[in-house]
């Protein structure tokens, strides 16, 4: 606490007991009542009777209102030898503002007629509080027109939100295209919070992976990581936003992709892309800020950009659904024509072919009749195959079978088909026991891979089929010398439409194969190296005995 000369010297040197003398000030030190508050302590509330005056001694004052939305606005911070509440005393309405402490302070305090007749005795101090209010006016003025420039400034930050949040949204539902929407979604995003580049992955929750498609040198390579993986696989899997200022001084950060391309990430942001659900269904990775580190305002702009560009990701996979409906659609009644047309006439090649085997007695023309019928069935089964498919009907007539006649049988067949193409068959059927599997469908999956193996090598080459059993299942493995395929078209081989590399066919074929797999509660799998070739293997369930 301190002494009296100490007090006086204090206020002496103050604005408001300003050329006051020391007799003076001691004579107004007697009138003052001493108090202490504690940093927190109320010391008026606003709407309240002006009743005392206090000048702060020690400690320090904050001067704050209420809005008409609960927030707390602070208007002034008083300190040493500054006065508080001398409005209503001066006005005589009730108080304006309240008044807390924000320091352990000590105020002495005045009553209100005291404080009036110090004013009216003393024209210093009346004088002095003058100059006083004119420079708090002053301040409040300047506070104003800086919480004006602030708003203004928030504003305008806001409206550029905006703007580029509405110019992105309209690039972004320009097309209908998935793999250009997600590079158009992409560098709306870096562009839009100034990074320097990114990767957008999507979430592939079959798979339990995350894709993306890179650009390396003129290529477009799709790039696949597990969920859970690295910083992009724990966005995925825990939705948290990651924000790295100094991407090597964090733990989390890997640098040997760094290593690797030359290239120095020095900040990241690595945050979900949510549908209108909330569900995760991608996670931009976005680095190095042109000018700072990410923040908090790029999250909150990366988080709107995600509504718009998961609607337009919906719509983008809708219009390839309706698409691909559409053109099955077109397939099925093509084919139903077909069978329509064509039924007649087949049928008829059919009746000769019988009687030409019951006529000739020849044993070889009776072989050519047999493989005119088998052909004609064939041609007829396989037709009313793509039918079903692009109606979604499946029906099988499952029997339990000898594998492996039926397999020798369609080597031979599939054997004098590739000599005529330079392509050597070699034949490794190991597995012999009793399969419960619809024949003629099966067959007709044999067919197909092996005429796609035919096409992968048009210059000659070999095709090689080995059954094992392995694990409760017959294993057949067909391996060709031809050209391989890219990763991409591996991944989407099964995908109706989809063809590489020939002119003819529908497109449907590998299509049917896996319909087929999946309908004998089997499984396929490929494995292609471009330039070397593929292998195609089959698993189908064995009788047990």
């Amino acid at each position: 606490m301190s002494t009296k000369d100490e007090r006086i010297r204090n206020l002496q040197s103050t604005a408001l007991f300003h050329a006051l003398s020391t007799g003076e000030i001691s004579e107004l030190l007697k009138q003052f009542k001493e108090i202490n508050f504690p940093a927190g302590t109320l010391v008026f509330e606003a709407c309240t009777s002006g009743d005392k005056v206090y000048v702060i001694e020690e400690g320090a004052v904050r001067v704050s209102r209420v809005t008409t939305f609960g927030e707390e606005t602070t208007l002034d911070t008083l300190r040493a030898g500054e006065i508080v509440g001398e409005l209503s005393s001066l006005d005589g309405q009730s108080r304006s503002a309240r008044a807390t402490c924000i320091e352990d302070s000590i105020l002495l305090s005045l009553e209100k007629f005291e404080f009036e007749s110090l004013l009216i005795s003393n024209h210093k101090v009346a004088f002095n509080l003058l100059g006083e209010l004119s420079a708090r006016i002053r301040k409040a003025d300047d506070n104003i027109v800086e919480r004006l420039e602030e708003q203004r400034r928030a504003i305008e930050v806001r409206f550029d939100k905006l703007h580029r949040l509405m110019e992105a949204s309209k690039i972004i539902n320009s097309t209908l295209d998935l793999d250009e929407l997600l590079e158009l979604i992409l560098n709306s995003a870096t562009q839009s919070i100034q990074a320097d580049r990114g990767t957008l992955y999507l979430v592939d929750y079959i798979k339990k992976e995350l894709w993306s498609k890179v650009h390396q040198g003129t290529d477009m390579v799709e790039i696949r990581l597990p969920i859970g993986k690295g910083l992009a696989g724990y966005v995925a899997e825990t939705g948290e936003t990651i924000l790295i200022p100094d991407t090597y001084a964090d733990p989390r950060f890997n640098p040997e992709i760094d290593k690797r391309t030359g290239y120095r990430t020095r900040n990241m942001l690595c945050m979900p892309m949510k549908n209108k659900d909330r569900k995760i269904i991608g996670v931009f990775q976005l680095l190095n800020k042109n000018h700072g580190s990410f923040d908090t305002e790029d999250v909150s702009f990366i988080d709107a950009l995600s509504a718009h560009a998961s609607v337009a990701i919906d719509n983008a996979h809708m219009a390839q659904e309706m698409v691909a409906n559409e053109r099955l659609s077109a397939v099925g009644k093509m084919a139903s024509v077909i069978i329509h047309d064509i039924k007649n006439p087949m049928g008829t090649l059919r009746v000769y072919a019988q009687v030409m085997k019951k006529k000739s007695g020849n044993e070889e023309a009776n072989k050519l009749a047999d493989e005119m019928i088998h052909q004609v069935d064939r041609f007829v089964n396989m037709t009313q195959e793509i039918l079903d498919f692009t109606r979604g009907v499946s029906a099988s007539n499952f029997q339990e079978i000898e594998f492996f006649d039926v397999m020798t049988a369609v080597l031979d067949f599939i054997e004098k088909d590739l000599e005529k193409n330079n392509i050597a068959l070699r034949k490794f059927p190991q597995f012999r026991g009793i399969v419960n599997f619809d024949q003629d469908k099966m067959v007709r999956v044999f067919y197909n891979i092996a005429s796609n193996a035919r096409d992968a090598m048009p210059q000659g080459g070999s095709l090689t089929v080995t059954t094992i059993e392995e694990d409760g299942f017959v294993r057949i493995d067909f391996t060709d010398t031809g050209t391989g395929m890219p990763e991409e078209v591996k991944k989407r081989i099964f995908e109706p439409f989809m063809t590489y590399g020939k002119k003819h066919g529908t497109g449907l074929g590998m299509s049917i194969v896996k319909k087929v797999i999946d309908d004998h509660h089997g499984k396929i799998e490929i494995n292609s190296v471009m330039g070397k070739g593929t292998t195609i293997t089959i698993f189908l369930p064995v009788k047990k005995p």
